[in-house]
């Protein structure tokens, strides 16, 4: 009898002791931390890295449209007489100290009306080529006004020519001249009149031409 209470007894202590073992075991998986996970995802909430696009993927911008080429614009009819307008002759004059002075005469022979004012450019050519002898016409007086020729009218300006046998001859370096050439004023292209003449070639001390203002009337 007093062997089987010892037994219980040892036996309800090694169940008091294993019940105190699971209650301590309990108590200290309550309060110890948890780990964190160096593989946890990152919040939703970080700021997101944008890629920029590349230059390439946009398409060329097309090339403005050019506008048409239309064609160059008339030229502009200021009325003065021009070269393809006017027939030229030389009248003959009146000689005077050494010079011969003679009309250099423009008739209208375009169809229409055209005005004419001022100098005409005059210089001596010869040769095949027309080249120039000498200097040009000096222009003697003042400008003119202007003056309208219609179709058939003319307009003279006087010439003087003077006598270049009067200069040294090394210096003035004679010339046989063939004629004319004759520039209207404010034109680009010229006329030729041809009138056997002695020019210089060479440098004088004077003018081998002189040349007036257009006037009315040949």
């Amino acid at each position: 009898m007093t062997m089987v209470r010892s037994k219980m007894i040892s036996i309800g202590g090694l169940i008091a002791g294993t019940a105190g073992l699971l209650l301590l075991s309990a108590c200290g998986s309550e309060t110890a931390p948890v780990a964190q996970s160096s593989s946890a995802t990152p919040s939703s909430s970080a700021p997101e890295t944008s890629v920029a696009p590349s230059a390439s993927s946009s398409p060329a911008p097309a090339p403005a449209p050019q506008p048409a080429q239309g064609p160059d614009p008339a030229p502009r009819n200021d009325g003065l007489c021009k070269a393809g307008d006017v027939k030229l002759s030389v009248a003959n004059g009146d000689a005077a100290a050494g010079t011969v002075y003679r009309k250099l005469v423009i008739t209208n022979s375009s169809g229409h009306a055209c005005t004419i004012q001022g100098f005409p450019g005059v210089s001596y050519v010869t040769g095949a080529d027309g080249h120039q002898v000498g200097e040009a016409a000096f222009r003697d007086g003042v400008k003119g006004g202007p003056v309208q020729l219609n179709n058939g009218e003319s307009a003279s300006a006087d010439i003087g020519f003077v006598n270049v046998r009067n200069y040294d001859e090394a210096a003035c370096k004679p010339t046989e001249t063939r004629g004319l050439r004759v520039y209207l004023p404010q034109e680009t292209a010229s006329n030729f009149v041809a009138v056997q003449g002695l020019g210089c070639a060479g440098k004088i001390p004077g003018n081998q031409l002189t040349v007036k203002t257009f006037n009315k009337g040949a």
